[in-house]
């Protein structure tokens, strides 16, 4: 009996092992057929959003400014390095690993550093546009057809004063003596008649005329009421390069030119005194300049402090203008209230303004005044009038007659009268000489950046 039991106890052992071994072979065997399944990619195609990750590549040196292009270059064409079967989902055995070249920028696109550009430079002031004239085309002249050639007269406006400089009348032509570059120059013509006027009256409106202003207009009132029929007169306004304002243009009307005087108004603004005197000079030269009665004696009145600090054209510009045009300039400077301190080496600017205004008056024939008080205006626009109401004009014919576009030095002198008493003749100081055709060459004409309106008031 016990033999039969441990028999049966041996068989249950042997097959509780059969079985355990049976189950860990079943196991052992199952493993890579469930681990093949589990790997093996959806054949089906399926849509995703998923962006493949790109290799990197090697960094190259990046443009900073780019122009656009209006080609577009064949890489910017080309398709994109990311293959198309990725983004479809196929399996990652059946797509080749290839790695990105790296693509440029297309032109036009990336950060575009925009480098500031500088505009043009400010234009030069103007007074007002001249029309350009059209050249004509040069005359034809048969044979034995008489010609008539006009001479190179050179015109002179000339002043004779005493020692006490007081105006002298009565001259004779034959005490006058005319100089160029030194030498004697024969004299045509002599006149001690009135002819018209043409002047200028150019007021300097800055804030620091403002305590003058109103004795200013009535000593140029003096000046205007005393017009006699033929003068004409223009009135311009100057502060600064871009205020230079004519107010009442060119006319014979002295209600217009006083109306033109009772709306002036002072402004703040950087003075531009050789801008002003530059254009409203120009402006009188070239008015009824060649026509048949053009007779007339041209001058140029400034009103001004003296200080020039910020003009367009320098101060050799304007006096290689003024050698080219006879307008005679009288100056009025109100220069006591500038400071008179001035450095180691740099002048003062009164004695700036002192040197400017001198030159200005000496060089053109005409007169300089530097009035202590307003109450000296009244005077000072007597003595203008009396001045240009007793001069000389004298026309002589130049012996040197080279078209060299030179500086000629001019100097007028006077004999002594019956009592020995000095006369001094004051004229302009010189004059360019014509270069290559029949005329003085004109400069460019400068651009505009605005139109003064003639006859119009602010």
């Amino acid at each position: 009996m016990m033999s039969n039991n441990r028999r049966k106890l041996e068989l249950n052992r042997q097959g509780l092992a059969l079985l355990f071994a049976l189950a860990l072979l079943s196991v052992f065997l199952a493993g890579p057929t469930l681990g093949s399944r589990a790997q093996a990619p959806d054949s089906r195609p399926r849509r995703t959003t998923r962006v493949p990750t790109l290799p990197t590549a090697t960094p190259t040196p990046a443009i900073v400014v780019r122009r656009p292009s209006s080609t577009s270059s064949p890489q910017h064409q080309a398709s994109s390095p990311v293959n198309s079967a990725a983004v479809q989902g196929s399996s990652p055995a059946a797509t080749p690993q290839t790695t990105p070249t790296p693509t440029p920028e297309p032109s036009g696109s990336g950060v575009d550093r925009i480098t500031p550009q500088l505009g043009e430079p400010p234009p030069p002031p103007v007074l007002k546009p001249k029309p350009t004239p059209t050249p004509t085309p040069p005359e034809e002249f048969g044979e034995g057809e008489v010609v008539k050639v006009d001479t190179e007269l050179v015109n002179l406006n000339v002043r004779v004063i005493d020692r006490n400089n007081r105006p002298l009348e009565n001259v004779q032509q034959e005490a006058f003596h005319v100089f160029e570059d030194g030498v004697p120059q024969p004299i045509e013509s002599f006149t001690r008649e009135e002819v018209p006027i043409s002047y200028g009256l150019a007021v300097d409106t800055s804030a620091s005329l403002r305590s003058q202003l109103q004795t200013v207009i009535d000593a140029a009132k003096t000046i205007i009421t005393s017009n006699k029929p033929g003068d004409e007169t223009f009135l311009v306004r100057f502060i600064s390069s871009d205020k230079i304002e004519t107010m009442q243009d060119f006319t014979a009307s002295k209600d217009l030119l006083i109306d033109a005087l009772d709306n002036l108004y002072v402004e703040g603004g950087q003075t531009a005194i050789i801008d002003a005197v530059y254009l409203s000079a120009e402006h009188v030269a070239e008015y009824k300049k060649g026509g048949d009665d053009d007779r007339r004696r041209r001058a140029l009145i400034v009103i001004t402090d003296g200080e020039d600090r910020e003009s367009f054209y320098k101060q050799e510009q304007l006096f290689a203008r003024l050698r080219e045009e006879d307008v005679q300039i009288y100056v009025i400077g109100f220069v006591n209230e500038l400071d008179k301190e001035g450095g180691f080496i740099r002048k003062s600017p009164r004695e700036k303004a002192v040197n400017l205004v001198n030159r200005l008056a000496t060089e053109s024939g005409g007169r300089a005044f530097f009035p202590q008080s307003v109450s000296e205006l009244p005077e000072i626009a007597n003595q203008i009038v009396r001045d240009l109401r007793t001069q000389y004009v004298i026309a002589y014919n130049p012996t040197n007659k080279e078209r060299d576009g030179s500086y000629r030095t001019i100097r007028v002198t006077v004999d002594e009268g019956s009592s020995r008493e000095k006369r001094i003749a004051l004229t302009r100081n010189g004059r360019l000489a014509p270069k290559g055709g029949a005329t003085v060459p004109k400069p460019p004409p400068v651009r505009i950046t605005g139109k003064p309106v003639a006859n119009t008031k602010p």
